[in-house]
């Protein structure tokens, strides 16, 4: 088959790893792969092109990657299936002519909530495209609200990025956390449930980790900002506890490698995580910004070592078996083929 998919940019974002993957992968599979990725001058973009630059974090990058200063429908490659991977690339994708193929959207998070005018955004899943989506909470979305069914493909861990890795033993006892900017991301309240745990536990201590450091001091015991993606498995295993605050996730990848890094997760119920997050089971599961829960809960995996084995155990277990790339990609090509 020939395969277009329309990419926001190419920087390391967990939406953009898993669009890139799958190109990487299809490509693999014998299939011809563009990844279509806009630039904001044409001079840009044509260089870019004469250089053949693709994702320098992803050595050996199999698909082919078209640079352009924007998504015009009418100068999309012919092909067998066109992808949408953003609100705003749906509508360059319905309009695109019949040669462009099969028409599809594939969707990593409800994006009304916090990424543009939620009006605009919520249109474009009116659209009458193919929906692909990457949690059965993201699935219910498209159901219930606009009366569309959605395929669901969860997106894996990357075994050979993220497993366990021997670190130092030094008798801290870590809690992991990702800062970001945005407010949704609940960092603020991912403080807050950490100190009150920290006054009855002053041994603890928290990690933090981003693309960008925090503009403020916050009360991290150490910030790892831009770690290289190989680097990533020794900050989850050195840390026996990933907490995650945030409200809402499409799935949330940083928890799902933290727990197949060997960390018990604490986190909210952020729809996403209904995929691999089962309280008592895989993680500690708090109500969605029920703070005194999410402090209670990351309380209990402080305080009891042998339930946080228990939950490290079998969330390591759970994520690392469920959800695997062949199969993953195996699927999403037989949703495309059977346009």
């Amino acid at each position: 088959m020939k395969i277009t998919f329309l990419a926001p940019h190419l920087r390391i974002a967990g939406g953009v790893r898993a669009i890139l993957t799958y190109a990487d992968r299809l490509a693999g599979r014998g299939h011809d792969v563009t990844v279509v990725v806009p630039a904001q001058r044409s001079w840009r973009a044509g260089w870019r092109n004469i250089r053949r630059l693709g994702p320098d974090w992803m050595p050996g990058f199999r698909a082919r990657v078209r640079w352009v200063t924007g998504w015009d429908s009418a100068r999309l490659p012919g092909a067998d299936a066109l992808i949408a991977t953003a609100w705003q690339s749906a509508d360059a994708v319905a309009r695109a002519p019949a040669d462009a193929g099969g028409r599809f959207y594939f969707i990593q998070h409800y994006e009304s909530l916090y990424h543009g005018e939620a009006a605009r955004v919520d249109a474009t899943y009116r659209v009458p495209l193919r929906k692909i989506v990457i949690s059965t909470w993201l699935a219910d979305i498209m159901a219930e609200r606009f009366d569309t069914p959605a395929a669901v493909v969860v997106t894996p861990v990357d075994g050979a990025l993220f497993h366990p890795v021997p670190v130092e033993d030094d008798g801290h006892l870590r809690v992991l956390m990702l800062f970001h900017e945005y407010p949704w991301k609940g960092v603020a309240d991912g403080l807050e449930a950490w100190s009150r745990v920290r006054a009855r536990h002053p041994e603890l201590t928290l990690v933090g980790f981003g693309v960008k450091a925090p503009p403020s001091k916050l009360p991290f015991a150490e910030f790892h900002e831009n770690l290289p993606q190989e680097r990533l498995a020794w900050l989850y295993s050195r840390c026996p506890i990933y907490l995650c605050p945030s409200w809402d996730e499409g799935l949330g990848m940083p928890a799902m490698e933290a727990m197949v890094c060997g960390a018990a997760l604490c986190t909210y119920d952020n729809g996403g995580c209904r995929d691999y997050a089962i309280d008592g089971r895989t993680a500690v599961v708090a109500p969605r910004r029920d703070l005194d829960a999410l402090a209670w809960g990351l309380a209990r995996l402080v305080e009891d070592a042998e339930l946080r084995r228990r939950i490290a155990r079998q969330g390591q277990g759970f994520v690392g078996t469920q959800f695997d790339w062949e199969r993953a990609t195996a699927r999403l090509e037989s949703l495309l083929a059977a346009r």
